[in-house]
């Protein structure tokens, strides 16, 4: 039993913060009928079908056959960088950051070590995690915390584009920039035979993605869709409904109920409300290297209307510290389970070239953006 609560904690130690700091702000906040309007139901409603539909891809293996036939097309070392990161950076736009690195990251380790280019590993990992938490910036389900604010603000769509698309060209930019120093070593990738896709649920999930994808956008209504996507997935792949990352759902929830018990202590909504005045943008990515990007748009998102700034500083800082987004912990959770011994290189460079992106894209938007 221990060692099974144990396993559990280390897996979902976001979670198990999040529960603690919702449970610690009850004591301050006792709980009544506000607590229901707390919870963004869009928000999680539609963050549950597109990692039911996403569960439901990759039991097909449509994102494995894809990425594979993609990555058989290049011929170096180089480009083969850049078509992990590309792969994840596009991955990320459609899927969700931490989809997208739990689909792509396998297939980067497969691609280096039939190529035997593992001492690389460590840096196109790093470059893999800062491409799925940057891609996702510019669209509404791309990441997380952007299914959120752009649920909660009302952000038409856009104008959310323009806002995120400058700083997203120039994580482009930077991602392939940084692919570049690599050599351009010849590769011959494995002849593994490949389970054929199943094209009827292809097309049957394809539909499901889509209306998922509207649903996001207002246009279909959400609970609908959700209803639609459950039952057609009970019928047939009801694994993938088993599989959805039902922690990162409830942490949404806990960090709900804790944002929503913070703002309505005056103490706390008075000192946060005048920082957020002076720089939403500067005070967003300051929080979001402690208490990781998601919590941060939550709790803050209480505090500002400024929804343009929350947006860039949420997102951008997803870079910087390690447990700055959900999806870099992903990343060292698979680096540490395949190279248990090169951890400490693996922190040094993900800092630097973390520390790097940040300082780069911080200073891009406090000149350009805000």
């Amino acid at each position: 039993m221990t060692s099974k609560l144990n396993k559990f904690i280390k897996k979902n130690t976001v979670f198990c913060i999040a529960f603690i700091f919702a449970l610690l702000s009850c004591i301050f906040v006792c709980p009544d009928r506000h607590y229901l309007s707390y919870i963004d139901y869009k928000t999680i409603a539609c963050l549950f079908s597109t990692l039911a539909v996403v569960c439901a891809l990759r039991n097909i293996m449509f994102f494995t056959i894809l990425s594979r036939k993609i990555v058989k097309t290049v011929g170096n070392l180089r480009m083969l960088a850049i078509a992990l990161v590309i792969i994840t950076f596009v991955g990320s736009m459609l899927i969700a950051n931490d989809m997208a690195l739990i689909t792509f990251l396998p297939l980067g380790y497969l691609a280096l070590s039939v190529t035997g280019n593992e001492k690389y590993s460590a840096y196109i990992f790093i470059l893999q995690n800062i491409s799925a938490n940057l891609g996702g910036m510019v669209t509404p389900f791309g990441n997380p915390q952007n299914l959120y604010l752009y649920s909660y603000f009302n952000i038409p769509t856009g104008e959310f584009t323009l806002i995120m698309l400058p700083p997203f060209i120039l994580a482009v930019l930077m991602l392939i920039a940084c692919c570049l120093p690599l050599k351009s070593t010849k590769l011959k990738m494995d002849k593994q035979i490949e389970k054929p896709l199943d094209k009827k649920k292809t097309v049957i999930y394809i539909i499901l993605f889509i209306l998922s994808i509207l649903a996001v956008f207002r246009i279909l209504p959400y609970l609908i869709i959700t209803a639609i996507i459950v039952v057609t997935l009970l019928i047939f792949d009801r694994g993938a409904l088993y599989s959805v990352d039902y922690p990162l759902i409830f942490t949404f929830v806990m960090f709900f109920i804790f944002a929503g018990n913070v703002s309505r202590l005056d103490i706390i909504h008075g000192f946060v409300s005048t920082l957020a005045e002076k720089s939403t943008l500067l005070l967003s990515l300051f929080s979001c290297q402690f208490i990781s990007n998601v919590p941060t748009a939550i709790l803050l998102s209480k505090f500002t209307d400024n929804y343009k700034e929350l947006l860039l500083g949420v997102n951008i800082g997803g870079t910087g510290t390690i447990i700055a987004s959900l999806a870099s912990l992903i990343t060292f959770s698979e680096f540490k389970t395949l190279y248990p011994n090169d951890t400490k290189h693996y922190f040094k460079l993900f800092t630097a070239l973390n520390l790097l992106f940040l300082a780069v894209l911080t200073v891009f938007a406090l000149v350009f953006s805000v």
